[in-house]
């Protein structure tokens, strides 16, 4: 709706970090060409319903902003084959409050089920700016401060 274009167009925005990250690992060119033939394929979460992912890479980004239901979607899309990679930080969430995130409610859910595996990450992880790793760090403590316990 509100922005111009085609579909690409439109979920270009919302996309961006992902395609600098590939451009970053593979090169502008080679992901170009490996999207051109369908190699790698970009898509909005609200396409996947219905598919069956066999013999594929899936990365679910920014997870953290799905809702239960699209997270039970998404996992439920695995094929033979595959492996899917699920990443986002539940300390950013921008569902409408109230809002529960899937990612969190996953972690729940399936933290005994064979064949997943879960790897959390802190501060010290942070590979963008040191400001960055300190903020983070400034924000831990200030949750911790404020947790009633």
């Amino acid at each position: 709706g509100f922005l111009p274009g085609d579909l690409a167009q439109k979920i270009d925005p919302y996309l961006r970090p992902l395609y600098d990250a590939l451009y970053e690992m593979l090169g502008f060119e080679r992901v170009g060409k490996l999207i051109e033939r369908n190699v790698i394929e970009v898509a909005p979460l609200a396409y996947m319903r219905g598919r069956t992912l066999n013999e594929s890479y899936i990365i679910l980004d920014e997870a953290q902003n799905t809702t239960p239901e699209q997270m039970k979607m998404f996992l439920t899309r695995i094929g033979f084959g595959s492996t899917a990679v699920v990443n986002g930080d539940v300390t950013q969430v921008d569902l409408p409050r109230g809002q529960r995130s899937g990612l969190r409610q996953a972690a729940e859910i399936l933290a005994r089920v064979e064949g997943i595996s879960f790897t959390f990450f802190n501060a010290s992880d942070v590979v963008r700016h040191l400001l960055v790793q300190r903020i983070v760090n400034a924000y831990d403590q200030f949750a911790e401060s404020q947790d009633p316990q």
